[in-house]
């Protein structure tokens, strides 16, 4: 509970991440200052901070702690078979649609590791929120975290074949602004739209709908329906285009593919359960993506 208090600043945080009460980790708090005879924490009701000694306290405790993990880990795990609860946040709309089936594969396959999945679009942290790992699309913000790439990713424009013989198909992203833009408002800035110029230079430029949906499948849905121009990743577009309820827009000024990373906290010993999702996702996702394929 110390090392959970120093990692995430309060107790409140800290009780939430381990699964109790505030009170119960104040009142843990305060016990292990009457067996240590000193005082870990300076408290007020506006702050808690270190003391020095807590902070010394911290650094050693810290190091004990991970290598005792570190041995359990190697203990538990002397067979083939890792073990353990693994916590995972995993973006929506990616995990309902290519992700389930893997992690159902997983949990096939290692029957004593247990999988505690969130699925959401809110950029979590790790450390804070007590994750052991968690899968982003596209460029990573958190430079204090360890990435592994698991697949690429394609964010596309689409349309329906209906809409355009309507409106017309758009040769340049300028044009834009004559057509129905239909807006993921998951995306970090859904208003702007960026494009790779003939110099190979990415082009900002601002879009606006009447349309504006947290999610790229009811996205897409609008789209298929006709009512105009769709950004979405490409698994999620994949059948709809194989059907040919849609068809891509604007495909020679696309975006350099981004990709799914798998982000994990830094440390000396990555847990093998931890190591086992990762290598699984990373075999599962390999080569090119089956959503990619056929259209």
């Amino acid at each position: 509970m110390f090392v959970a208090v120093m990692d995430v600043g309060s107790f409140a945080s800290a009780a939430q991440r381990l699964g109790i009460s505030s009170g119960q980790a104040s009142k843990l708090i305060s016990r292990l200052e009457q067996n240590l005879g000193v005082q870990l924490f300076k408290r007020s009701t506006r702050a808690l901070a270190a003391t020095e000694i807590g902070l010394a306290y911290y650094e050693r405790v810290k190091r004990l702690l991970d290598d005792y993990d570190a041995l359990n880990d190697d203990i538990r795990n002397t067979s083939d078979s890792p073990s353990g609860k693994v916590r995972i946040s995993a973006p929506v709309t990616f995990g309902s649609m290519q992700l389930a089936t893997h992690l159902i594969a997983f949990a096939q396959r290692y029957p004593q590791i247990e999988l505690d999945v969130s699925f959401s679009d809110r950029l979590v942290n790790v450390v804070d929120d007590g994750f052991d790992l968690a899968l982003r699309i596209g460029k990573l913000s958190d430079s204090s975290l360890i990435a592994r790439k698991l697949c690429d990713i394609r964010v596309i424009h689409v349309a329906s074949p209906g809409y355009l013989n309507e409106r017309g198909m758009p040769a340049h992203w300028h044009e834009l602004s004559q057509h129905e833009c239909i807006l993921d408002t998951n995306f970090r800035d859904p208003f702007i739209w960026p494009f790779l110029d003939q110099n190979k230079v990415i082009d900002e430029y601002p879009v606006n709908g009447r349309l504006k949906f947290s999610n790229a499948e009811v996205c897409l849905k609008a789209a298929c329906a006709g009512l105009g121009i769709a950004r979405l990743p490409s698994f999620v577009a994949a059948d709809a285009l194989r059907a040919k309820e849609v068809v891509p827009v604007l495909t020679n000024c696309e975006l350099p593919i981004l990709g799914l990373y798998a982000l994990y906290p830094p440390a000396k010993h990555l847990a093998r359960k931890s190591r086992a999702v990762i290598d699984f996702l990373v075999t599962a996702l390999s080569g090119e993506p089956e959503w990619e394929k056929g259209w």
